[in-house]
């Protein structure tokens, strides 16, 4: 039986991680063994050490931030530790842990090395010389790939244009378990829980889930907020997560003076039951991938107001799911809100749209599924050519 080792640099709540710790824990197991590498931190991290049958391993070498000596130490530990588990798959997720995976799997002799782009490390906020010293690296990492995976057409289409490609890239997407975000919450659940949030019979209430760190771009929401509670009374927001720009976005809440109109939730288990306490769903992302909560609201039938980065266009696809804006165009995302808002004016008090059924690519079996065979067919192809060179 082979094993597959997926390698993540920090098991924090998000996208990325969450399809990781789905495919380790849903791989077929009578065809593979699941193990996970992961950086220390992460708030997902007890969950996956408590899968019996996913062999977990934190290395505390492996961090975010770049630092070429702790880099390196990363690199060498996880090197011994392939070596020691002997996998016949790698699998890597994030730009971090997908260099230095993929190199620490090439030294080891992995003999099938995968990577999925959950959107580019690589980022416009990033200075010019930055920018094209990552996209060198991937590049170079790229010639040690067996096969990349990316979660959206847009970042196909952007790699090719950096030349990472040959032929080996496909498209899989982040999938998520819809049923929770579609079964029923009755109308006493769904007022306790707006309650939580200040959001009283007679209010809307604006929500959005995400990681507080530049990418999603936190004090956007904020302003945002703050130009749709000058234009409506009846009106708050919620922000479920947390992160490095907490501060920041704390601080902002109060110089524009909305504290009685925005609530900062932070982590939260019951996002299913709160998407469907919300009359609008928004995100105000500067870069993605392909942003799998999107896909949670439109399986919760939340309209949705997002910034059209990255694959959101692909999940966003008319105006029975919602409205996109250009990144940082407060004034757009706001003007979209209000819109939503005043579509649905009528009784804020229950849940009026339905939810809209996913394309079969969206669900995380489906996810799994591709995974699966993928690395049956690299496999069979890298034994087939070990048998090919046998016989000459």
């Amino acid at each position: 039986m082979d094993t597959v080792c997926h390698i993540i640099t920090k098991l924090e709540l998000g996208g990325a991680q969450e399809v990781a710790l789905h495919a380790v824990s849903r791989l077929d197991r009578s065809k593979f063994r699941a193990a996970l590498i992961a950086g220390p931190g992460g708030l997902l991290t007890d969950e996956a050490q408590r899968r019996s049958d996913v062999d977990v391993h934190i290395l505390p070498e492996l961090g975010r931030s770049i630092r070429f000596a702790g880099d390196l130490m990363a690199l060498v530990k996880l090197t011994a530790l392939l070596r020691r588990l002997r996998p016949a798959v790698v699998h890597t997720h994030s730009s971090k842990a997908g260099i230095l995976g993929r190199w620490a799997a090439w030294f080891a002799g992995v003999p099938v090395i995968v990577h999925t782009i959950h959107g580019y490390g690589i980022t416009p906020a990033q200075p010019q010389w930055l920018q094209r010293l990552l996209i060198m690296i991937e590049r170079f990492t790229g010639w040690i790939t067996t096969h990349w995976i990316a979660v959206s057409q847009a970042d196909i289409s952007k790699g090719h244009s950096w030349g990472l490609f040959r032929d080996n890239v496909g498209l899989v997407r982040p999938g998520i378990d819809p049923q929770p975000f579609q079964r029923a919450v009755d109308r006493g659940e769904r007022k306790r829980i707006r309650g939580e949030f200040g959001a009283q019979a007679n209010t809307r209430l604006v929500g959005s889930v995400a990681c507080f760190k530049p990418q999603k771009a936190p004090e956007d929401c904020i302003a945002v907020a703050q130009r749709v509670i000058a234009a409506l009374p009846d009106v708050r927001f919620v922000l479920v997560g947390d992160g490095e720009l907490r501060p920041r976005v704390e601080a902002l809440i109060a110089r524009y003076g909305i504290q009685d109109r925005v609530c900062v939730a932070g982590w939260r288990r019951d996002v299913p039951a709160i998407m469907q306490a919300l009359d609008t769903f928004l995100l105000t992302s500067h870069w993605e991938g392909l942003p799998r909560v999107l896909l949670e609201a439109r399986a919760a039938g939340v309209p949705v107001v997002a910034t059209n980065v990255g694959g959101a266009d692909e999940v966003v696809v008319d105006q029975a799911v919602g409205e996109l804006c250009q990144a940082g165009d407060i004034e757009g995302l706001a003007d979209a809100v209000i819109r939503r808002l005043s579509n649905n004016a009528d009784s804020p008090d229950v849940c009026l749209s339905e939810p809209l059924r996913l394309p079969q690519e969206f669900y995380i079996d489906e996810t799994v599924r591709r995974y699966e065979q993928i690395y049956e067919r690299l496999l069979t192809g890298h034994r087939a050519g070990i048998v090919a060179q046998t016989v000459h």
